[in-house]
C-alpha cells in the first residue's frame, strides 16, 4: 500500500471505504467549537465534498474552544477560515461555503437531495427543528449536536436516539417539539453531565452578547461532541 493522505485509515476501513467515503457529499450547519471539529474530521478521514453553512467570523472569545479560532483568524468568516483550512488538508477536497445562519426562512436556499448526510452543530432550536424537519423530508441522514456548553466532562458524551436522552436541557426542548410534529427518531450526541452555572457576576460583560448571557465553554467539551459526531457519520458513510 502507497503512502498518502489516507493510509493509515485505510488500514483500518479499507480501500473500498476510502473510495465510498471520496464520494460523499455532507453538509455541516453551524462551523464552531463542535462543527469546526467535524469538519476537520470529516476531512482528514477522506470525505469527498464539505459544505459549510455558517455567518459568524471568529472572534476572540472564541479562541479558547474553536479549531479555527486563531488571533490571525479573527475577524474573518469562519466557513472562509475552515475552507482555507481543510483545502491545505486534502487540496483535492471539494468545498462550499455559504455565509448565511440555516432559519426557517433561508431553508429553501439549500437542496438536501444533493447530500450524503447533515450535521447539526447550530445553536437556535428552531434552526435545530427546521434541519431535521427538512432532512427528513428529503429522506437524508442527520445528527444533531445537543448543548456542550456549560460543561466540563467530555467523557459523558453519549450516542443516542432523541427520545432516549436525559439531562441535557437542549435535548429536553427538542424532544418535545419534535414529538410535536411527529418526528420519531433523531441521532444525537449529547451529555449526561448536568451543566454547571457560569460566575456571570465576576465576569460581567465579558460573559454577555449583545445584551444575552452566554454559556461557559471549554477546550475540551465541544471539540470531543465534535469527534464523536464526525466518527458516526464516517461509520454511516461506508456503510450506506
Amino acid at each position: 500500500m502507497a503512502e498518502s493522505r489516507f493510509s493509515r485509515t485505510e488500514l483500518l476501513l479499507g480501500r473500498d471505504s476510502i473510495q465510498r467515503l471520496s464520494e460523499k457529499r455532507v453538509a455541516v450547519f453551524g462551523i464552531g467549537g463542535v462543527g469546526g471539529y467535524v469538519t476537520e474530521a470529516l476531512a482528514r478521514s477522506g470525505v469527498g465534498a464539505l459544505d459549510l453553512i455558517d455567518k459568524d467570523t471568529v472572534s476572540i472569545s472564541n479562541i479558547n474552544r474553536q479549531i479555527i479560532a486563531l488571533t490571525s483568524t479573527v475577524g474573518k468568516y469562519k466557513t472562509e477560515v475552515m475552507k482555507e483550512r481543510i483545502l491545505d488538508i486534502n487540496p483535492d477536497l471539494q468545498v462550499k461555503t455559504y455565509n448565511m445562519f440555516y432559519l426557517p426562512e433561508t431553508a429553501e436556499q439549500f437542496d438536501f437531495t444533493q447530500y450524503d448526510y447533515v450535521v447539526d452543530a447550530i445553536d437556535t432550536v428552531t434552526g435545530k427543528i427546521a434541519l431535521v424537519l427538512h432532512a427528513q423530508r428529503d429522506n437524508v441522514p442527520i445528527i444533531s449536536s445537543m448543548g456542550a456548553g456549560n460543561k466540563m466532562d467530555a467523557s459523558q458524551f453519549e450516542v443516542a436516539d432523541i427520545y432516549k436522552t436525559s439531562v441535557c436541557p437542549l435535548a429536553k426542548v427538542m424532544r418535545r417539539e419534535l414529538k410535536r410534529r411527529g418526528v420519531k427518531h433523531l441521532k444525537v450526541v449529547y451529555s449526561k453531565e448536568a451543566p454547571l452555572t457560569p460566575d456571570y457576576e465576576a465576569c460581567g460583560e465579558e460573559a454577555r452578547v449583545n445584551g444575552k448571557q452566554v454559556p461557559g465553554s471549554s477546550a475540551f467539551v465541544p471539540s470531543v461532541a465534535g469527534l464523536i459526531l464526525a466518527g458516526e457519520i464516517v461509520k454511516d458513510l461506508i456503510r450506506a
